[in-house]
């Protein structure tokens, strides 16, 4: 059975996924449970010990909550109910992930200095100073160069600040908990936003969904996903830590 693309929990009237995911954890050891599709406190229980006895596909702990989110639908019906969302949207949009994917390798120099003479350019796209934070500029850069090579105007927020670019964007505008409940609402070439506190964040761009996880490419960060490191990156975020948003260009 496919993932039905919202979380399954407690009360959930779909008599028919309700008994898939009974049935499955019966299979696994977890129950025993009846198989009448009434998602009741038993069947939270039976997936809360599914949860806490598997990992992801990444090997990460899943998160025990009694909820059959998409990562844990992934492991218990396997990878393949749950769709790989790869193929950009229109022409401008994989012309801006071909640019952020030939900048990955990219790093500052020195290491930690927020320069160097590619994050100077980027920094510069937005008129901002060498040493500053530029994850937001990256992303502004890519679609700046992506819009030059297709003769068009960049229709990005020009900002190298997250907040301000998701508090003052034209862009389609998919909030954190709409996106956690439908991974199909996620695209490549969509823009993720994240809070890190208070006036700061940190962004980057999808390149491809996975289930419960974003596939992005990322300035200003490093492999275990910093929001001020070294270069330019591809990294692999759950959709659930992104925890301000989505901002879609066309």
């Amino acid at each position: 059975m496919d993932y039905p693309n919202r979380i399954i929990k407690a009360g959930d009237e779909d008599v028919d996924v309700v008994k898939a995911i009974q049935q499955k954890l019966n299979e696994t050891g977890c129950g025993p449970l009846e198989v009448i599709g009434i998602f009741g406190p038993k069947t939270t229980n039976a997936v809360k010990l599914f949860q806490s006895t598997h990992r992801d596909q990444y090997g990460n702990p899943l998160e025990i909550d009694g909820k059959v989110g998409s990562i844990t639908w992934a492991i218990l019906f396997g990878a393949q109910s749950v769709p790989l969302i790869a193929t950009p949207p229109n022409a401008f949009i994989s012309e801006a992930l071909k640019v952020a994917v030939s900048q990955i390798g990219v790093m500052e120099d020195p290491p930690g200095s927020n320069c160097g003479q590619m994050v100077e350019e980027y920094l510069a796209s937005v008129g901002l100073d060498p040493g500053n934070y530029w994850c937001a500029a990256f992303v502004y850069w890519c679609f700046q160069k992506a819009s030059e090579n297709l003769g068009r105007t960049n229709p990005l927020t020009k900002t190298g600040h997250c907040m301000t670019h998701w508090n003052t964007t034209p862009a389609t505008k998919t909030p954190a908990s709409e996106a956690i409940n439908n991974t199909n609402l996620l695209k490549p070439g969509q823009i993720f936003i994240i809070n890190t506190g208070g006036t700061n964040g940190h962004t980057g761009i999808i390149e491809h969904v996975e289930g419960g996880f974003i596939h992005t490419v990322e300035g200003n960060t490093n492999p275990e996903g910093s929001s001020n490191g070294i270069g330019v990156f591809r990294n692999t975020r759950k959709i659930a830590k992104i925890n301000r948003g989505f901002l879609e260009y066309a």
